[in-house]
Parts: structure tokens; C-alpha cells; sequence
């Protein structure tokens, strides 16, 4: 986003200026855009612009996308999705969707969650829609329990859920993301899965190489590439992701000359040896077209955790709102107040923000 101030015209009438009118738009970490708000969420771009609520000092701001060019969408029940895609394409807006399908369907720990069956059918139809380089699959986070009311979550039994799936998606993907739960860092997520009676076990260092040392055994058969989000550790052959990442949104829309020069792009031919190899410059992107894209500006985050890779998007999503009710949310601070909000959204579904501010908004 740049500093400039843009206009909008409000559902009032009224017009206010805003800085907030960003080129990418992430839909959301805050919330699961795509499976409660996918509706309220095209109606807002219809209309050019949506509030949004700092959840820092809970001030109300207006995001505008008159210069939205692509947008990164994270769910773990994107098919209500399906049936905007096309809007999407008619506003020569490119996406692609970070979409979370673990299995946790006999642990507790994702009651809410369409049935796994379910969400790997809607994961294909994606793919068919869009191409498997635009669904990426997360396995996020990785949790650990202690025998309690139910049976222990171990590595082997994180490997046997990841193997059941990755071999359902062997050629529906290009990548895998996993985390591995960190909930000391979390005091709201320690909490819930305290009142939950889930006894978790945090990840240590060794066994989180000797985890990804399995996965990396077992990805011989799928071929994805593998990738830590938000992770310190540098482990064999996995890298650290960037979710929304400067690269692909390059490799799958660098047709669109506008988002490239935002990004800083230049489309340079490919030279080949006498051989017909290719000769890519050092940090240059192969393209689909037979030309290759250099970024001559990196575009980091800053508002991130230090591990994270992302590059610099405006988030529109809000806490507090999201009714999956999984035990490790960070994003709610208790399923009582997700839920109200949620019912709060359901009898005014088209505000200005996805909770609206009073009953006759």
C-alpha cells in the first residue's frame, strides 16, 4: 500500500479518505473468510470497500479496493468460494488459497469442521477450478497430546492423518505447509485447551527433525514441495514458507502488468545454451510463457513474526469472529463470543464489517 489517501463513498452517502487501498489483499488470518463471510465478502467488493477494526486499539478503518490485485484467501472450508470464483476472473483479480485440512475428526480438537471426506471432495473441485499450483494444502498446526479422555496425538499418529490425505491429493497440489503448535506462546490457546481438558505436549527441537525427517521419507511418493510456516528451525529438505508469497502470486499473474510493477517485476526473454538449457540470472522466476521475472525489490512484512516469510498484504479479516471453534484458535479468545459474533453477522450480513457495529446499521 502506498501512502496516498483515496475517497470512498459509503453505504450512507457519505465519502471519507483512507491510506488503506491495497494492491494485495489477505482474506484472512484473523478469521475463515471463505467458509462464513465468502458472501459479505463479495458484496464488500462490490461495492469497493469494507471496515475493518484494529485490533490493537479497536479504532474502525475503511479499506478500499479500487487497486486490489490479487488476493490470498486461508480456510479450512473454502467451497463457498466456488461459486465467486467467477466474479473474480470478470475483475481480473488473481488468488490462490492456503487451505487447512488436517484430521482431527476423533481428537476433539476441530468440532466444528466439515467432515474430512467433505473437505478433501471440495479441495479437488478447487483444483479443478483453478490449477493445483492455486490450492496449496496445510496441515497446520501440528498438535501433540497426552493420553486423557481420548487417545494420545503422537508423531506416528500426525504421520498415519498426513500419509491418509497426501495420498488422496498426490497430483491435486504442488505444496505442503505445516507448523508445529507452539502454545506456550499463546496464552488464550493455553487456556482453552486447559478448560477443554486436552493435554498437549509442546514440540522440542528434536522431535521436530525427527518429524520432518519422516515426512520428507514419506514425501517421496507425492513429490510435493515441503515448507514450515513461521518456524526458526532450518530442517533438510524443507523450506520456510511464505504464505503470501511474492513468488507465486508472480509465477500466476505476471500477465498482469499493473500487479508487476507494484511488485517491481521485469519480464526479461530466456537465454539457452548450445544445449537448449535454460540460463536463468541469479533469483529470476521461470514463467510459463517462455520469459522469466526478476524482482528488483523485496516487499517483507514487517508487522509479522520474525520467521515469518510473507510479503506485505493487508489483512481484512477480524478476531473474534470465526464459529469452527477449533481447541487451538488463536484467533478467538473464547468459542462464546465467536459464536455471538457470528450470530451478530447472520442478522445484519452485509455490513460494513463483517460484525455489525448496532443492530440498524
Amino acid at each position: 500500500m502506498s501512502s496516498k489517501k483515496v475517497h470512498i463513498t459509503l453505504d450512507d452517502g457519505s465519502v471519507v479518505e483512507t491510506a488503506m487501498h491495497p494492491v494485495i489483499v489477505s482474506a484472512s488470518r484473523a478469521t475463515d473468510i471463505p467458509a462464513f463471510y465468502a458472501d459479505w465478502f463479495f458484496c464488500r467488493l462490490r461495492k469497493g470497500y469494507s471496515a475493518w477494526i484494529n485490533p490493537f486499539n479497536n479504532k474502525k478503518g475503511y479499506v478500499s479496493y479500487q487497486d486490489t490485485r490479487f488476493i490470498v484467501f486461508w480456510s479450512k472450508n473454502p467451497k463457498p468460494l466456488l461459486e465467486h470464483l467467477d466474479e473474480l476472473d470478470k475483475r481480473n483479480i488473481g488468488c490462490y488459497i492456503q487451505y487447512t485440512l488436517n484430521d482431527y475428526e476423533g481428537d476433539g480438537l476441530e468440532k466444528k469442521v466439515r467432515p474430512l471426506a467433505e473437505r478433501i471432495d471440495t479441495f479437488k473441485r478447487l483444483v479443478e477450478r483453478l490449477g493445483k499450483e492455486r490450492v496449496i494444502w496445510r496441515f497446520d498446526p501440528l498438535v501433540l497430546t497426552e493420553p486423557g479422555g481420548r487417545a494420545a496425538i503422537t508423531t506416528d499418529v500426525l504421520l498415519d492423518k498426513i500419509e491418509r490425505i497426501g495420498d488422496q491429493l498426490k497430483g491435486y497440489t504442488e505444496k505442503l505447509v505445516f507448523s508445529f503448535a507452539d502454545i506456550a506462546t499463546y496464552r488464550k490457546v493455553k487456556h482453552n485447551l486447559r478448560e477443554s481438558n486436552i493435554n498437549y505436549i509442546e514440540w522440542n527441537e528434536p522431535d521436530m527433525a525427527d518429524f520432518a525427517k519422516r515426512l520428507v521419507e514419506l514425501n517421496k511418493k507425492w513429490g510435493f514441495t515441503l515448507a514450515t510456516c513461521g518456524e526458526k528451525i532450518d530442517l533438510p529438505s524443507v523450506v520456510h514458507n511464505s504464505c503470501i508469497d511474492h513468488d507465486l502470486i508472480i509465477r500466476l499473474a505476471h500477465r498482469d502488468k499493473a500487479l508487476m510493477d507494484y511488485l517491481g517485476v521485469t519480464i526479461i526473454p530466456i537465454e539457452r545454451d548450445i544445449f537448449g538449457s535454460v540460463e536463468l540470472p541469479a533469483g529470476a522466476i521461470l514463467l510459463d510463457d517462455g520469459t522469466a521475472a526478476i524482482q528488483k525489490k523485496k516487499m517483507p512484512d514487517k508487522g509479522q513474526r520474525a520467521a515469518c516469510g510473507c510479503m506485505v498484504s493487508k489483512d481484512i479479516g477480524q478476531y473474534n469472529t470465526c464459529p469452527h471453534q477449533c481447541e487451538y484458535c488463536y484467533a478467538n479468545a473464547s468459542k462464546e463470543l465467536a459464536t455471538e459474533n457470528w450470530r451478530r453477522h447472520q442478522a445484519n450480513p452485509f455490513s460494513e464489517t463483517i460484525i455489525p457495529e448496532c443492530a440498524n446499521e
